[in-house]
C-alpha cells in the first residue's frame, strides 16, 4: 500500500469562524497526480492555503509526511505573479527565488545554487528566455519560470493552483503533458487545481472534487465517469 504524504484528518476550513468546508477526511499517496476541481468559490484556494500553512484550520489538522528526517519541502505555482516594476527582474532572477530558502538571510547565491537555478529553467523549456525581462514574457512563459522557481525550492510537493488560466490552448496542453514528465521522472507529489476536465483525465490519478459544501474524492475514473458528471451537473443546473 502506497504511504500517504499529505492527511485532512476531520478537517474543516474557512475565515473568521465561517467553515467554508467541514469533514475533510481523506489521504493523499506519495509521487501520486491529484487534481481538484470545483466551482468558483467552492474553497479550492482556501483548501490551498490551509494545506500551505498560510491559514490555520478552524478544527481538525493537516498532516504531511516527512522526508527523511526533514519535513516534505512544498513547490508553489500561483495562478499568477505580481512583480513591482520598480525591479526589473529577468525570468532567471524570478526562478532562483526557488533557492532562497537555503541560503542565509544577506548571504550570496552560492554558484552552484545559481547553477541549479539554470538547469530548473531548462527542465521547464524556459532557458532560452532566461535572461528577458520577467513582465514582458507570454501567460505560458511565465508560467513556465513560475514552475521553474518551485522546482528550485527541490520540493516533494508541488502545488499548482490553476497554472494555465489565462493561457492559450497549446500552451495548455504543452504544460500539462511537462507537468506529468516531471511528475513521472522526479516522482514528485503533485497537487493541481484545474477546471479542465479534458486535461484531468488525461493526466491526473485521482480527483478531489469540492462540491457544494462537500469534498468527493476517488479515482478519475470514478469520478469523471459520465454518470457521475450528470449527476454533478444536474445539480448544479437545479
Amino acid at each position: 500500500m502506497s504511504e500517504a504524504i499529505i492527511t485532512f484528518d476531520a478537517l474543516t476550513i474557512g475565515y473568521n469562524n465561517q467553515p467554508v468546508l467541514s469533514g475533510i477526511s481523506l489521504a493523499i499517496t506519495r509521487s501520486s497526480f491529484t487534481a481538484i476541481l470545483g466551482a468558483n468559490g467552492s474553497g479550492k484556494s482556501t483548501l490551498l492555503k490551509t494545506l500551505l500553512g498560510l491559514q490555520p484550520p478552524l478544527e481538525g489538522n493537516v498532516r504531511v509526511a516527512t522526508s527523511g528526517k526533514v519535513s516534505s519541502v512544498f513547490g508553489y505555482v500561483p495562478q499568477a505573479i505580481q512583480l513591482d516594476s520598480l525591479y526589473p527582474l529577468t525570468a532567471f532572477d524570478v526562478a532562483l527565488m526557488g533557492v532562497y530558502g537555503r541560503i542565509r538571510p544577506g548571504s550570496f547565491v552560492p554558484s552552484i545554487e545559481r547553477s541549479f537555478a539554470r538547469e530548473c529553467l531548462s527542465a521547464a523549456r524556459a532557458q532560452e528566455f532566461a535572461n528577458q525581462p520577467f513582465s514582458e514574457l507570454s501567460g505560458g512563459q511565465k508560467q513556465r519560470v513560475l514552475i521553474a522557481r518551485a522546482l528550485a525550492t527541490k520540493p516533494d510537493i508541488l502545488v499548482l493552483d490553476e497554472p494555465t488560466a489565462g493561457v492559450d490552448a497549446a500552451a495548455t496542453r504543452a504544460l500539462l503533458e511537462f507537468i506529468s514528465q516531471i511528475h513521472q521522472e522526479r516522482q514528485l507529489t503533485v497537487l493541481l487545481v484545474t477546471h479542465d476536465l479534458a486535461l484531468v483525465r488525461k493526466h491526473a490519478q485521482q480527483v478531489i472534487w469540492l462540491h457544494e459544501g462537500k469534498v468527493l474524492y476517488g479515482t478519475t475514473a470514478q469520478l469523471l465517469s459520465p454518470e457521475h458528471l450528470q449527476e454533478i451537473f444536474e445539480t448544479e443546473i437545479s
